[in-house]
């Protein structure tokens, strides 16, 4: 189920000799942080995308502040922060944190609750509950498979939420299956992305990481962790070198895994044809500094930098995670294999180098249907509706 008609909304208002605008619907969002990751950055688009003279928005991060608190308040937008954090372990501090949320919600008053990622839609759909928020919708951003607690938590909770906002249909039907959530309560809304912040970004001098100019590069963004499975692409891409021997990997992000990825690396004899970048700012730039795009996830919601990388007309290897499907045609728009599948995405990604013509040509298709139908202004809109269509139905009953 995806809303995508721009809903009307409605409001209870007693007009004034001046016919003066009903004021802006309080709305409060909830997100575990706000450090900057895709979920974050989503939830920033989100909320500084919406009306301000149609919505009071507001935020509030169940940790500490975090950078995209600074984009927020730039926007005039309130951001409260609970210092949930390390020590939260004992408890005492997750209940300190619930009752504050409590007393936040009942001192804000918003009509709406949208909460972000497992703790937040957890603790916010309870909080809410004690505050009396009469609507209360979850974002599901990931097909949850690192604990199974988190699937039962979320489907003995379901009665406090009338709406499931899924990052996209394969999340949406993992959450049926897995979850055991409502149908009826599921709505799917993807991610977005700048389009011209990557369609137009400058490419970036990859000497700064010891890459020589015109060396075939195969990127990879994200967190080097077991979600991710960085692993699987190092041995792909030591099985890719004996074709492509000016072959660079380049890896950009951190994580628990690279001590054990520049090991391997060194076992692999492959070690001076990996880069380890860090994390980075300039995502944009690398990307149209490269020439293919490599994503081994075991599991996702909708990757962010896909929409990244397709947007900035890169050619793309992806595992077939979650959500990934609603953004590649295999063959037409970008490479598929399958999870795990060390040998398919050597295979694949030997393609991809080997037939870069061919490899452009998909990722000019793609950058077409990027640019169409995943804008933020599209998906802004769509809560937008989600939203309105919600509060109409209060004026219907009322």
């Amino acid at each position: 189920m995806r809303l995508l008609a721009r809903g009307r909304f409605h409001s209870k208002t007693v007009t004034n000799p001046s016919d003066q605008a009903p004021a802006p619907v309080p709305i409060t969002f909830l997100i575990t942080e706000l450090d900057d990751g895709g979920a974050e950055r989503a939830l920033v688009r989100i909320v500084t995308g919406l009306d301000s003279t149609r919505w009071h928005r507001r935020v509030i991060s169940l940790s500490s502040r975090g950078p995209l608190a600074a984009p927020l308040e730039a926007a005039g937008i309130e951001v409260s922060s609970l210092g949930l954090g390390g020590s939260s372990k004992n408890g005492t501090t997750v209940v300190s944190a619930f009752h504050n949320l409590i007393g936040l919600l009942r001192g804000q008053k918003p009509a709406i609750l949208q909460t972000f990622l497992f703790h937040a839609n957890l603790l916010g759909r309870l909080a809410a509950r004690f505050a009396g928020v009469p609507h209360v919708l979850s974002g599901i951003r990931v097909a949850e498979q690192r604990s199974r607690w988190r699937l039962t938590a979320d489907r003995w909770t379901e009665r406090f939420v009338e709406r499931h906002v899924c990052v996209s249909q394969s999340v949406a039907n993992f959450s049926v299956r897995h979850s055991g959530l409502s149908l009826s309560k599921l709505v799917t809304i993807p991610n977005g992305v700048d389009y011209d912040r990557c369609a137009k970004a400058t490419p970036a001098n990859l000497a700064e990481f010891g890459i020589e100019p015109n060396s075939p590069v195969i990127l990879s963004v994200g967190r080097l962790d077991p979600q991710k499975d960085p692993l699987t692409l190092l041995r792909a891409f030591a099985a890719v070198t004996p074709q492509h021997p000016e072959a660079v990997l380049l890896y950009v992000g951190a994580g628990p895994l690279e001590a054990e990825l520049k090991s391997t690396a060194a076992q692999l004899n492959i070690q001076p044809a990996v880069r380890f970048a860090g994390r980075r700012s300039d995502i944009a730039e690398i990307m149209k500094a490269s020439s293919v795009f490599a994503l081994a996830s075991r599991w996702e919601g909708m990757p962010n930098v896909l929409l990244e990388a397709g947007a900035a007309g890169l050619p793309i290897v992806s595992t077939e995670a979650e959500g990934v499907r609603e953004i590649i045609n295999p063959g037409q728009t970008g490479r598929l294999v399958g999870i795990e599948a060390t040998d398919a995405l050597a295979q694949a990604l030997g393609t991809a180098l080997s037939e870069m013509p061919a490899s452009r040509r998909m990722a000019a298709e793609l950058q077409k249907i990027i640019a169409r139908d995943f804008t933020w202004e599209s998906v802004v809109a769509q809560y937008d509706a989600l939203y309105s269509q919600l509060l109409a139905s209060d004026s219907r009953s009322g």
